[in-house]
Formats: C-alpha cells, structure tokens, sequence
C-alpha cells in the first residue's frame, strides 16, 4: 500500500482561541463587534437569556465575517456555548439610569452575579475572566468572592476607558495626538476618581511643565479640575443622551482582551484586588497594572502626591463599605 499523499497545505497546529461575552445588551453586542474586527481570537461567542436577541446580534455580526480577520461568531441562550473559552467577559447587568450612579446598581447587578458566575465556571474554568458590569470596581470584588478565583485570573475594566477619556480632553486641549499622551486615573470607576496628574506627560514631558494650552492658559489646578470633571460627568451625558455607552467601551476592553491573549504585558488600568498598594488592602479598584496572558499582574505604583493618595484612599473606602453593604 502506498503511503498518503502528503497536502500542499498542512493543517495549522496553531491553537484556536474563543472570547466568550456574557450579555448581549449594548455593551455585549459592541464588545463582539469590537473582537471581531480586532481578530483577537478565532471564535467569538455571545450568551443570553434572550435568545432571540442573542442570536440576532451574533448573526448581524456574522454576516460581516468577510471584510474581517478570519473567525467565526455565534449566539445561544445556552451556557454551553461559552465551553472552553479563553476570555470571559461579562458584561450582563442591570441598565444605569440618567442620573443614576453607579454604585446604586450595585443591588440588582450583584444578585445576577451570584447566578452567573457559578454556571459559567462549570464550563471555562480556566478561563481569564473580565468584569465590565457596573459599579464594576464592587462586581469584581464579589465576583471573586464567588468565585473563589485567584486575583490574576478574575479582573474588571477598571479605569480603562476613563483613563483613555483623559488622554482625549488632554490632546484636546493641546493639539497632541492622543496616542502621546501618558495619564492615568485610578481608584473608583466612578464619581470618587482620582487622575493621576503628578505622572503625567506629554511623550517624555511631564505635563506640568508643558506650557501654554491651545487656548493659551496653563495645566493650572483649575483646568485640571475641569477636565476630572468632564470625565466623571462623561458617561452620564452619554447615558441621558442616549440611554448607554458602547462604542468606546467595547474598545477599551477589546484592548484588555487583545493584551491577555496576545501575552503583552501592557499596563493598563484595570481594577484588580490590592493588597498593600500605597497603603490600600482588601478592595478591588484601578491602578496601573500590567496585563498578559496570565492576566492581572505587578500593580505598579507610580509617583504621588499627598493629595492622590489622599484621594485614592477616600476611593477605596468608599467601594469598601459599599461591598460591606452587601454583605461581602
């Protein structure tokens, strides 16, 4: 008997890799549409209880596979379907209101966490996952509570795209493209953050010492206020406006995935479980933290002034005792 021919065209021995997206609401169905333009992974998935909603989003997505990196997308209402993943990410919660906080939904949305998290354990274990459900900072402390997870392994969105809505007013405000500019917000996703300033810099200039604005004024305390302000108030003009926000947090957290599953040891502002970090244990909020395959790893601990950590602790406690409210 003669031997196989041998194919011109060998299987790949390359792993297939899957993100699986828990809720297919606004966030969810960006968040896909996000990866898969991305071509993070080679299977993406979206799970609901809604199963016609799911499985809509997952085949509007679909239709487009063609002008995207090769991968494939689908929808169920089937936990099954989020079986072996790499990436998990929820995004599953209950809907912030205009003028709602955050931290007020942390009720309804912590009560679904204490549903899912179980379920979707049984089928990716040994998935890296990914909170994005707000107060996200007091999801992802129960959540691992839950969970039972270790710290690398289970992490929220933390300040990823407050951090990237300060970079943005900054190259507003000096004409710099936004990819030169390096800040950072830490603590609360929410009302309580805290914008690190005393690191910040324009490519290697630290921004105090960067001069006149476009509008001829300095990065004086005033002007920083002003543009805190405008990121806190951010989502909630976006939320009365148009009832959520989607679009630039499906990219932040697309950037999360793409760090985790490209192995790239980026920093990024996620909201981790902190021990000992500038003082604050035993909370789960944003600092500089680098990310890879693994997941969550070093905290970095960047230069502060009195005052940011005064603020970073006034942060922690507040999401502390909101957790504690709970009865975590």
């Amino acid at each position: 008997m003669s031997a196989p021919a041998k194919t011109l065209y060998p299987a790949s021995k390359k792993e297939r890799s899957k993100i699986a997206i828990i809720g297919a609401g606004a966030v969810g169905a960006t968040l896909a549409y996000a990866c898969v333009i991305a071509g993070h992974a080679s299977e993406v998935v979206l799970y609901d209880i809604n199963k016609a909603k799911v499985e809509a989003e997952a085949l509007d997505i679909a239709h487009g596979i063609q002008f995207t990196p090769m991968s494939s997308v689908s929808g169920s209402d089937d936990i099954e379907i989020c079986r072996d993943a790499d990436v998990v990410v929820i995004t599953a919660g209950a809907k912030q209101k205009p003028g709602q906080t955050r931290l007020e939904l942390a009720g309804a949305t912590v009560g679904l966490m204490e549903k899912i998290i179980p379920s979707v354990l049984e089928v990716a274990p040994n998935a890296i996952y990914i909170l994005v459900t707000n107060p996200v900072d007091v999801v992802t402390y129960v959540s691992q509570k839950i969970s039972g997870l270790p710290f690398n392994q289970m992490f929220g969105s933390g300040t990823v795209l407050d951090t990237a809505r300060l970079r943005w007013l900054v190259s507003k405000e000096t004409g710099v493209a936004v990819q030169n500019i390096h800040a950072y917000v830490a603590g609360e996703h929410g009302d309580s953050e805290v914008p690190l300033w005393s690191c910040a810099e324009i490519g290697n200039v630290p921004l105090r010492h960067w001069g006149p604005t476009l509008s001829g004024g300095l990065f004086d305390n005033e002007l920083r206020e002003r543009i805190r302000e405008d990121v806190v108030q951010s989502a909630y003009r976006i939320i009365e406006g148009k009832g959520a926000t989607n679009y630039a947090v499906g990219l932040a957290v697309t950037r999360i995935i793409g760090a985790v599953l490209r192995d790239e040891q980026r920093v990024l502002t996620i909201s981790t479980r902190l021990e000992d970090w500038e003082g604050i244990s035993d909370v789960c909020m944003a600092a500089p933290t680098i990310v890879g395959r693994q997941g969550a790893g070093r905290v970095l601990t960047p230069p502060l002034t009195l005052a940011e950590r005064d603020g970073l602790t006034e942060s922690a406690q507040r999401l502390r005792q909101a957790a504690r409210d709970l009865g975590y």
